[in-house]
């Protein structure tokens, strides 16, 4: 295994989505530092897979939405960078996250603070946090949601926290430019995951409507999204920079 493998360090990647990226990545030659929140088993888990597919992978505890965190975070991937002799990491992904379905006047002060707290304030300080041990020309990619383009009652809270990160990605493009670093935003369309209680891969009515408003006929599945993030980060995109992409089949056109 050749020490110039990249690597990059996703959030969340014990689950949904991460868990598929992560996969995804490793089978084109990333090694991972992931990290979960509560998930224990299931990290060490995808460590162990990973581990088995010839690759470096770590696991760490993050919760993003404590800041205070951050440094001590920071510090453990500088020891597992230094372990595994690089001098840097090459990717972060913005995906670990929460998903709070309320109407707008049932939407708590709580839930919406904790909203802001995971998906954008948390996402803001860790990047900034780990920008020092990033290489030039790495890439970011943070997650955000088709919410943003089309509303689906229920989730203002949640979608106006994921707006504000694709302003986020474009002022990180510019500010990093510097450092040859290109930061994007991947905005995935209803997947079938234990995301927001698994509504979409579990009930049969959610499933169908997203079905029924995707060109391509059918709910999002994981590995749809992993695949699309291992894109975005190999070697062909590095042109691509300050861009939202939507990966949702099509969804309501």
């Amino acid at each position: 295994m050749s020490s110039m493998a990249p690597i990059a360090i996703v959030t969340g990647g014990d689950r949904g989505l991460g868990l598929s990226m992560v996969r995804h990545l490793a089978q084109h030659g990333v090694d991972i530092i992931l990290t979960y929140r509560s998930n224990l088993e299931g990290a060490q888990a995808a460590e162990k897979e990973l581990a088995d597919m010839g690759r470096r992978a770590k696991t760490l505890h993050l919760d993003v939405a404590e800041t205070s965190s951050f440094s001590d975070f920071t510090s453990a991937v500088a020891e597992t960078l230094k372990i595994w002799g690089a001098p840097s990491f090459n990717f972060l992904v913005n995906n670990a996250g929460i998903g709070i379905h309320a109407s707008l006047m049932e939407t708590t002060e709580a839930q919406f603070d904790s909203l802001v707290n995971i998906h954008l304030k948390g996402v803001f300080f860790l990047t900034q946090k780990l920008l020092p041990l990033m290489a030039d020309g790495g890439r970011i990619l943070n997650i955000s949601s088709g919410l943003t383009r089309f509303a689906l009652p229920g989730y203002a809270a949640y979608a106006a926290v994921k707006g504000a990160i694709e302003v986020l990605t474009r002022y990180q493009a510019v500010e990093l430019a510097e450092r040859k670093i290109t930061v994007n935003t991947l905005a995935p369309g209803a997947i079938e995951t234990d995301f927001g209680g698994g509504a979409v891969r579990d009930n049969k009515d959610i499933n169908g409507y997203i079905a029924s408003v995707t060109a391509l006929g059918r709910a999002g599945l994981p590995d749809d999204i992993g695949r699309v993030v291992a894109a975005l980060l190999g070697p062909d995109m590095g042109w691509v920079n300050a861009q939202r992409i939507e990966a949702s089949g099509g969804m309501k056109l």
